[in-house]
């Protein structure tokens, strides 16, 4: 006869806690102990069996070959005694008490040990910590230890809040080590140039008489030319500099970036180049979505490489323009869906308000957009029945509108911009096609005068300027009588000295009514149409290595979206 037999599996509660319970007892009553950590005068006694469960460091140390493997004292060289037997502690008791006075420490030996529980625990402390009068010692300190993801949110951390840190005395007892990589930096967060060269000349006179010898090399990384022709004046005549050969040098550089405009192409450096937050910001308003006419404004933020929702136009506006006057967008006719506009808004970015200005003469929408030496031009477009070739000057201070003498042909879905002290009227569509011609509008004579034609005919073109050159970006080429259009990705430049168009580098994708500016030394082209779909693609052309990159996307996809750059 068979009996039937069960397994049983039994399971104890709180086993490893009370296991690691009694070993903490074993330790506190010295018993069972088979190792003493020495460190400086102090003596540790611990548990190889619990210390290698916890540290890798102790694990290779007791599992292998080596001396310590069998040694009962172990010296323990660079760790702090309190910081070593509060770390010891926690390996019998999973607990860990984190203050200000001992996180550094306990850091330093958490990362020797191994610990890489604690390692993230002490991290997470400081990173909490940051402070403007602190950031940069931590920022060292992570460094130091190899703390890479600490070391990052204190630099970001020094970086947006740099106007700060270069008031604490911190960054004024930095080595000079540290305040050139400061000074090589894109990152901070500051208004302009001068910021920096008034932050390292604080620091240069905190200790003037081992610190002035350090001035010529770390001049080399203040963007000169970029400061004012004032600021440079200014420091000629400054005795830290004036008896300095190099320093003299690179002032006059700056200078000469200044006097000889016409050269500036062929003086770019890394000097010229300037920082993320000086160049001002993005606004890429309005344009046709999925909705059929997006309202929101959008900001991008260069040093964040992010694009935020700021604002809301009042109606819908599609193929309007928009100009900045004193730090505000005007946005500038278009149609409503239903009806060609006239009217004139105003929005100020640092009230976040809007405000109505004098409408227009004329209804236009497709029209071109721009200032030039003080007044805007509304530029051609459409009123609704006819393509126009008229064109208007807002004046600011009589606060209105008045005629200028037209163009030679009328353009609608005309890219207009300014370049040596005149206007141009760049493609667009007059009626029977797509336009590859160009004329350009002297405001001291009143007159259009031709200019050479495009290699492509472009409607919808992107337009905007840089150092001399005047670019010409994508666009369509659509006879009348078609229902498609070519699309393209190509760029062309105009040179005013040689009268001549020359291909550069294409975007990465063919765009129909892409938003082009110029911010800070990247040429923008923000969203657009490729034949399906509205575009939320942004890439950035840089003239002095002729390639585009990628940036952060639009929040939304918007065709014909009127991009500016302001400088808050």
């Amino acid at each position: 006869m068979e009996t039937c037999a069960s397994d049983e599996y039994f399971q104890a509660l709180n086993h490893a806690e009370q296991t690691f319970k009694k070993m903490e007892n074993y330790l506190k009553h010295k018993q069972l102990c088979d190792v003493v950590l020495v460190v400086g005068d102090r003596k540790i006694p611990a548990h190889r069996l619990v210390l290698s469960s916890v540290s890798d460091y102790f694990a290779a140390m007791f599992t292998s070959d080596v001396r310590e493997a069998k040694q009962e004292e172990i010296k323990m060289e660079g760790v702090d005694p309190n910081a070593l037997w509060a770390l010891v502690q926690y390996a019998y008791t999973g607990r860990l008490e984190l203050k200000e006075e001992n996180i550094e420490s306990l850091l330093s030996a958490a990362c020797l040990l191994q610990l890489s529980q604690v390692v993230q625990a002490c991290c997470r402390f400081l990173m909490k910590q940051l402070h403007p009068s602190n950031c940069l010692g931590i920022r060292s300190f992570a460094d130091a230890q190899g703390c890479t993801d600490l070391h990052k949110v204190a630099h970001n951390y020094t970086m947006e809040h740099f106007m700060e840190v270069i008031r604490n005395q911190e960054f004024l007892l930095l080595p000079s080590s540290e305040i050139l990589k400061l000074l090589s930096s894109d990152d901070m967060n500051i208004p302009n140039e001068e910021t920096i060269l008034n932050a390292l000349l604080s620091w240069v006179r905190y200790e003037m008489a081992t610190r002035q010898k350090e001035m010529s090399k770390l001049l080399a990384f203040i963007r000169l030319p970029l400061l004012s022709p004032q600021c440079l004046a200014d420091m000629e005549n400054n005795p830290l500099f004036r008896d300095d050969i190099e320093c003299h040098k690179l002032i006059m550089e700056a200078m000469k970036y200044h006097l000889l405009p016409e050269r500036r192409p062929m003086l770019q450096s890394p000097r010229t180049k300037p920082r993320k937050s000086t160049v001002g910001v993005l606004f890429a308003v309005g344009g046709m979505d999925a909705t059929k006419g997006a309202t929101s404004i959008e900001k991008y933020d260069l040093r964040t490489n992010t694009w935020t929702h700021v604002a809301n136009m009042n109606g819908r506006r599609l193929q309007f323009g928009v100009s900045v006057l004193e730090d505000k967008l005007y946005v500038v006719g278009g149609r409503d869906g239903l009806k060609t506009l006239n009217t004139v808004e105003c929005y100020n970015p640092k009230t976040k308000t809007w405000s109505v200005m004098p409408p227009m003469s004329t209804h236009r929408h497709g029209l071109g957009v721009a200032v030039l030496e003080g007044p805007m031009y509304a530029v051609g477009g459409h009123d609704g029945w006819s393509y126009l070739n008229t064109v208007e000057r807002w004046d600011p201070q009589a606060r209105q509108w008045s005629f200028v003498a037209c163009m030679s042909i009328p353009r609608s879905t005309v890219g207009v911009a300014v370049l040596n002290g005149k206007l141009y009227a760049v493609g667009g569509r007059d009626g029977s096609s797509c336009l590859k011609s160009v004329e350009c509008f002297d405001p001291h004579t009143n007159k259009w005068i031709p200019c050479a034609q495009m290699a492509k005919r472009r409607g919808g073109v992107g337009v905007a300027t840089w150092n001399g050159f005047l670019y010409a970006i994508g666009g369509h080429d659509a006879p009348a009588s078609s229902l498609t259009s070519r699309l393209s990705d190509c760029v062309e430049r105009y040179d005013p000295k040689t009268d001549t168009w020359t291909a550069v580098a294409p975007m990465s994708i063919s765009r129909d009514a892409v938003g082009v500016c110029l911010m800070g030394d990247r040429l923008y082209a923000v969203g657009g149409y490729d034949g399906q779909v509205y575009l939320n693609a942004v890439e950035a052309y840089d003239p002095q290595t002729n390639e585009w990159t990628q940036v952060a996307p639009l929040c939304l996809g918007r065709a014909g979206a009127c991009v500016v750059a302001v400088k808050l």
